[in-house]
């Protein structure tokens, strides 16, 4: 019987014969032939051989009792691999018997990794739109310009600015200038699709919306001067804020207050240049969009409240003795009813906490008023304990130590003596502290140390204001009481509401006393 040399090629091992050693029939090859051509020439051997072979051609396993067959001579992953000789059961062994048939077979094994595609994850302009989303807004966008061939005008705009936008409706003028670049009056529906919807704004999150919109387009970053435009529209167009249309010194010195109060809180910077990461941890977007739903500005606590505006600005005023809208610091020490020390108004007039932005030297403008009436009557907050921090250290080394808060307490002390008040001394006040702050080293307290804690404010008033300290030692029941009522108030909403009650009240009083509600003393352009 012929076969071709490839296939019957003996491999000793697989004989198992156990009285012969394959050693030996290895080295005499001639004795090998022999026993494979008598093993070959038996019937059942042939019978074997056939069936094998037929098996092989087309693919099934080979599962042959009292016989055996290399896993090289059929098709790969036909028959699975003897048993290794070795105890140790080793995989490696196992591996060794898998490889390609020696039948010449065209498959190759895939020793190449496979490429794993990333799709794009970076877009210079934005993601691009996805079609649903782009199909929607077109959708709307057709339905908002259906018979405006011609485009539409700045007060058909609005609709589009908060329905299809998502924007406060205050923003519409921006937009509309951004889009209407050569000033036509009118924004035709391609034009606005290709701004919003082909430039990726319709992609960003709202933040990056609204700063995109309101930036210059050379800067990368926001001034006082670009929250202007919004806030004039807000004055126009919101029902809570009517009553001054009639008042446009009160509107700009309202949109001012806004600002102001924006940059104070958000700007943690405090260098005037609001970044979009600085508007985004801040809460002035959810405040924006608040005063665009709610009807009753005074609901708006963050930054809108014309309420609080009203504080404010009648608190400057009140010190404010010749009206020329500064202040000094013989001005500034009456503030409260005199509860600031000297010591503390001077470090204010150093400018350590924040540069003054009046050119008069050694006055306050109303921008610094604000600053310093906000940091006064919220002592909870990051921004008033950054500048109070900041007057307080002398040295300017980022610690307050032992000697630095003697420094300012000394005067409270003399002032409680004055005052027949029973004093108590550094010693005792300054145990108190550190039970109140709990600082990581007790020999000195860092920003750290009092941010999050919510009496380090107490702290300060200990240090140099003593209306506030005589307060807080008697812990007022009725303001206790209010603070849990209102946990959500913060100090400054608290004192703004009481002091626009007392404003009111003495208003009411005075118009009372002068016959009329409607007496309007121009000259002096008294607050509203």
């Amino acid at each position: 019987m012929g076969c071709n040399t490839d296939v019957c090629r003996l491999e000793p091992e697989l004989l198992q014969l156990n009285e012969v050693s394959s050693l030996g029939i290895k080295s005499n090859s001639y004795v090998a032939d022999k026993l494979f051509e008598q093993w070959l020439s038996l019937p059942d051997s042939v019978a074997l051989v056939k069936s094998s072979l037929n098996k092989a051609k087309t693919c099934v396993s080979l599962n042959v009792s009292g016989a055996t067959s290399s896993p090289k001579s059929g098709c790969n992953n036909l028959v699975p691999p003897l048993s290794p000789r070795s105890s140790s059961g080793s995989p490696r062994i196992t591996k060794q018997r898998v490889g390609p048939s020696v039948l010449g077979s065209s498959l190759k094994v895939v020793t190449e990794p496979v490429k794993e595609l990333i799709p794009q994850f970076y877009f210079k302009n934005g993601c691009p739109v996805p079609n649903e989303l782009k199909e929607r807004c077109l959708f709307r966008t057709n339905q908002f310009f259906y018979g405006h061939a011609n485009g539409l005008s700045l007060d058909e705009f609005k609709p589009v600015t908060k329905e299809i936008c998502m924007l406060p409706s205050f923003f519409s003028s921006v937009l509309f200038k951004k889009i209407d670049v050569g000033n036509t009056g009118v924004v035709t529906r391609d034009a606005f699709v290709d701004f919003w919807v082909n430039g990726n704004m319709l992609t960003k999150d709202i933040a990056t919306q609204i700063f995109t919109l309101l930036k210059q387009p050379d800067l990368r970053y926001l001034t006082q001067e670009d929250f202007k435009p919004i806030l004039r529209e807000l004055l126009t167009t919101h029902p809570g804020l009517e009553f001054l249309q009639n008042t446009p010194e009160f509107q700009e010195r309202y949109a001012e207050t806004v600002i102001y109060r924006i940059f104070y809180y958000v700007n943690r910077a405090g260098n005037g240049r609001l970044t979009l990461r600085e508007l985004k941890r801040g809460n002035l977007i959810s405040a924006m969009l608040y005063a665009d739903e709610e009807e009753d500005i005074n609901k708006v606590l963050k930054f809108f409240s014309y309420e609080h505006f009203y504080v404010i600005y009648c608190k400057f005023w009140e010190l404010d003795t010749d009206h020329d809208f500064l202040i000094d610091k013989e001005n500034l020490i009456r503030y409260g009813n005199h509860a600031l020390t000297y010591r503390i108004v001077d470090r204010i007039f150093s400018q350590v906490p924040r540069k003054f932005t009046s050119d008069v030297e050694g006055k306050m403008g109303y921008e610094d008023f604000v600053y310093f009436i906000l940091s006064e009557e919220d002592k909870s907050s990051d921004p008033s304990l950054e500048y109070w921090f900041k007057c307080i250290d002398l040295d300017g080394n980022g610690v307050l130590t032992r000697n630095e808060l003697q420094f300012f307490y000394e005067e409270q002390l003399h002032r409680m003596e004055c005052m027949a008040q029973e004093p108590v001394l550094f010693e005792d006040i300054l145990c108190q502290i550190v039970d109140m702050v709990k600082p990581q080293d007790e020999e000195y307290f860092t920003l750290q140390d009092l941010k999050g804690n919510k009496l380090s404010g107490s702290c300060f008033n200990i240090l140099f204001n003593l209306n506030k300290f005589m307060a807080f030692e008697s812990r007022d029941p009725f303001l206790i009481r209010q603070e849990r009522e209102n946990p959500t108030m913060t100090e400054w909403d608290r004192f703004a509401h009481r002091e626009y009650i007392r404003l009111s009240m003495e208003e009411d009083a005075d118009d009372a006393s002068n016959g009329s509600a409607d007496v309007w003393d121009e000259s002096l352009e008294a607050p509203f």
